[in-house]
């Protein structure tokens, strides 16, 4: 069960694990089905909005849970954030505000007066790490804790191609120019529900001049001397380790 970007976790001897949701029936919304993990069937549903919850329950945000879970059960909590929020803001339609329905057989919702139909909605991104004389651009933002850096990402705009918001998230903040874009991966991210498109680039221009706003500080790395770097399941950590891994073979940048 989720509620926002919190998710519902069970805490016993040390380990986290999602509980059961047919022993908590009483505290779910409208089930949303996943698919399945491991040969099971999997369910998520909206939190209760009163819900007083059990002893060894609590709501933890999905961002600090899902670091320590491996790739699957992680995949299934972000989609879980995604398609619940979807179900519960699309219940009635946008457009005539008539009660929608599920459409049988596929992921949508349709209003049975106007026939809009709604589909889950991602909001794509980019990253990208950016390279200059074999270091590595690394930036913090605002909002992270301190010491903690990543590489720079953004959201695409509308009408922006993958490659153009690129340079622009690199030029608007840290104010430098790349060239030689090269696709390296995608990692489903649920905060932001979005699809996070990762680039590696080479450095083609301008010194660092961050924006103030969303990056407090950024700097160039070398390899063996790196900050405090995300957790390793973020495409993020990646991207960085895998470049640091070829690099030590002689693949530059793993291209």
């Amino acid at each position: 069960m989720v509620r926002g970007t919190q998710v519902l976790v069970e805490e016993a001897e040390g380990q986290i694990r999602l509980p059961e949701g047919k022993d908590l029936a009483e505290l779910s919304g409208p089930q949303v089905y996943l698919g399945q993990l491991g040969g099971r069937p999997c369910f998520a549903a909206p939190l209760v909005h009163d819900a007083r919850l059990p002893a060894g329950l609590s709501l933890v945000l999905a961002r600090q849970v899902v670091a320590g879970l491996d790739q699957a059960t992680a995949a299934l909590i972000g989609q879980a954030l995604a398609l619940v929020e979807w179900d519960t803001m699309h219940r009635y339609c946008g457009s005539c505000a008539v009660p929608t329905e599920l459409v049988p057989g596929e992921r949508a919702r349709r209003c049975p007066q106007c026939a809009f139909v709604c589909y889950p909605r991602i909001s794509p991104a980019v990253i990208v790490l950016v390279e200059r004389d074999r270091r590595i651009l690394l930036a913090r933002n605002a909002n992270f804790t301190a010491g903690r850096f990543s590489l720079v990402a953004g959201f695409v705009e509308p009408g922006e191609s993958l490659e153009r918001a690129t340079a622009r998230e690199v030029r608007e903040e840290v104010g430098i120019e790349i060239s030689d874009l090269c696709y390296w991966g995608s990692q489903p991210w649920p905060f932001g529900r979005s699809l996070m498109v990762g680039f590696y680039a080479r450095h083609a221009g301008g010194e660092l001049r961050v924006d103030g706003v969303e990056i407090a500080e950024a700097n160039w790395y070398s390899l063996d001397r790196l900050p405090d770097l995300p957790a390793p399941i973020s495409i993020a950590r990646k991207m960085i380790d895998h470049f640091v891994a070829t690099s030590a073979t002689g693949a530059a940048s793993g291209r």
